[in-house]
């Protein structure tokens, strides 16, 4: 567990920008990855019949899409106890293994902080 409090704040703005899209879609998975310019990309999870992604691999994805070329933190909002392995591949592909990849719960405590490698 990390304490919050302790946080950097600029990775406490992405945990909050993940929380919000959690809350305002409705959606089980709210997430945000920071870029190299300290730019943000936010997504909810996608749930249609022909496309499934978590939050996470969509929010990298929007990273590559608008240009980023490595990301320096990623952070998840679920109730879920963990970070797939996939999730933390997408970030990997994009980041490095070392990029830290945040895990809160829906109150925005972060329970968990893991690499994505």
């Amino acid at each position: 567990m990390t304490d919050s409090n302790a946080l950097d704040p600029e990775d406490r703005k992405i945990i909050t920008l993940a929380r919000a899209t959690r809350a305002r879609n409705g959606v089980p998975e709210g997430a945000a990855v920071r870029d190299e310019t300290g730019r943000t990309y936010v997504a909810g999870t996608v749930d249609l019949p022909s496309l499934k992604l978590s939050a996470l691999r969509t929010a990298v994805a929007m990273a590559v899409a608008s240009g980023a070329r490595s990301l320096e933190a990623a952070a998840v909002v679920s109730e879920a106890e963990g970070v797939p392995d996939e999730d933390r591949a997408a970030v990997a592909d994009l980041g490095g293994a070392g990029v830290p990849v945040l895990l809160a719960g829906p109150d925005g405590a972060v329970r968990l902080t893991l690499s994505a490698g």
